[in-house]
């Protein structure tokens, strides 16, 4: 089936890039309508963030169009995708492992409501729906949020993609993110599980977080906090010695902050409009995906790897 390619649809090239890994007809039942079809309607409702009955015909039913999305969530094919790209990309030397981490925040809209009459400032009814627990929402400033820790490569890339409730501190999921960064070999081997080096902000400056990190043979480039750094001065000599830090090399966390900048460009991953949580997790990985597929081949590295 021949599709013109629109605004922020699968290219030719990405389509190329995926088929094989795409999931196969077993011969029984209806065929299964055209992957890419299908796919690009996925992608037209994270770019919009419109509802999902408002899908244009040329994607076909909106039913098909979501039951394919739920379907590949619950047996994993997003997150194989993005892995598979993932491990080809690492195959021809072309992932960087100077990886930054770092966390943003999704308002869920469906999960606040305008005050009642009466109501005090900042005062908010919760939708009984999103406070079911294992949801991914906690209560932060902004209200019920979601928050999205992450660890991207050097050119900006998604490793790997966690989601918490948005009132657990960034330090607390650091274990978390860094485990979930897990890229299978092309060949004989363990998975490749370990970046060469660790950038953070001061919200990652502990000592059981350093101390990980150098159990694990990774370099951590994380400033630290001005309190630490006056405790550790008022107790002299006890207070040991500065932790080290790249100054030059800490320039290079500004990557994190551009793939925010590109993952928010999809209406639905900015905010977050899935209310089950493993549908909003399969939703950032069909995003970085896209992200990984906008990059330019580089097979060329291959002969040089």
């Amino acid at each position: 089936m021949d599709l013109v390619v629109g605004r922020g649809e699968l290219t030719d090239a990405a389509c190329e890039r995926i088929a094989p890994l795409l999931p196969g007809v077993d011969g029984r039942g209806r065929p299964w309508r055209n992957h890419r079809q299908v796919i690009n309607g996925v992608l037209w409702r994270s770019r919009t963030g419109s509802p999902r009955r408002d899908l244009p015909e040329r994607y076909g039913p909106w039913q098909t169009v979501y039951d394919r999305f739920a379907r590949w969530k619950a047996d994993g094919t997003w997150a194989r995708l993005l892995e598979q790209v993932q491990v080809h990309c690492d195959s021809v030397g072309a992932v960087e492992w100077t990886v930054s981490v770092d966390s943003t925040i999704n308002l869920p809209p469906a999960c606040r409501r305008r005050p009642q009459k009466g109501a005090s400032a900042g005062d908010e009814l919760e939708d009984p729906a999103c406070t079911t627990a294992g949801q991914a929402l906690g209560r932060s400033r902004g209200g019920l949020t979601t928050k999205v820790p992450f660890a991207c490569d050097g050119r900006g890339l998604p490793l790997a993609v966690v989601i918490t409730p948005g009132n657990l501190n960034d330090s607390t999921v650091f274990d978390a993110v860094l485990d979930a960064v897990r890229v299978p070999r092309t060949g004989a081997g363990r998975p490749r599980r370990r970046p060469d080096t660790v950038i953070a902000d001061k919200a990652y400056s502990s000592r059981a977080i350093r101390l990980m990190l150098r159990r694990r043979g990774i370099r951590a480039v994380i400033p630290e906090r001005t309190d630490q750094k006056a405790n550790r001065v008022r107790r002299g000599q006890g207070g040991g010695r500065p932790p080290a830090f790249d100054r030059d090399l800490y320039k290079a966390r500004n990557v994190v902050e551009r793939c925010f900048n590109r993952l928010k460009q999809f209406p639905a991953i900015a905010t977050r409009f899935d209310k089950l949580a493993a549908r909003c997790r399969a939703g950032l990985h069909l995003a970085a995906l896209i992200l990984w597929l906008r990059e330019p081949r580089q097979d060329h590295l291959s002969d040089t790897a």
